[in-house]
């Protein structure tokens, strides 16, 4: 198994200061806005199920993550809760397979937020280009929610990334 970044390099990370899940499996988040976000992983065998494919509960958290950090955005940075997920599995990634995910808004209501979220497969290593759909997912949060004293630094660290 790969061994995780050292923790200075984490303390760098746009991701680890958005996402410490998303960061801990190695995943990158590249824009943050209130109409896209998006991010790449290269599989490693620690997000791998026994079948050394990408197991499906990582792509179902990558896609809960990213649809939150947008929906977190487009509700004026209120608390947001996840209350539905639906992902399906079109095809697999292996170790060292490159995925693209992005999230996207498909309602942005007062009080619930419906955000689509795909992850392809990338053609090569050097290439930006998408090759194959690997999931789709719909995620549904409740938006309407202050935010609790001890989260409020969320705000302030979304803000430093977020394309307002």
């Amino acid at each position: 198994m790969e061994k995780p970044p050292p923790e200075d390099e984490r303390r760098k990370s746009k991701t680890a200061e958005l996402d410490t899940a998303l960061h801990n499996i190695g995943f990158e988040i590249d824009v943050v806005s209130a109409a896209k976000v998006n991010g790449r992983l290269t599989v490693t065998e620690s997000c791998c199920q026994p079948f050394k494919v990408l197991h499906g509960g990582i792509s179902a958290m990558i896609a809960e993550a990213i649809a939150s950090i947008g929906a977190h955005i487009a509700s004026g940075f209120q608390r947001v809760a996840g209350i539905q997920l639906s992902i399906n599995h079109h095809r697999s990634a292996t170790v060292r397979d490159r995925v693209f995910a992005e999230a996207t808004p498909l309602h942005l209501g007062r009080t619930i937020q419906v955000w689509e979220v795909h992850l392809w497969k990338m053609k090569n290593e050097s290439s930006s280009e998408k090759e194959v759909l690997m999931s789709s997912a719909r995620v549904t949060l409740l938006v309407n929610m202050p935010v609790p004293d001890h989260a409020k630094l969320a705000e302030e660290t979304l803000k430093k990334y977020a394309r307002l």
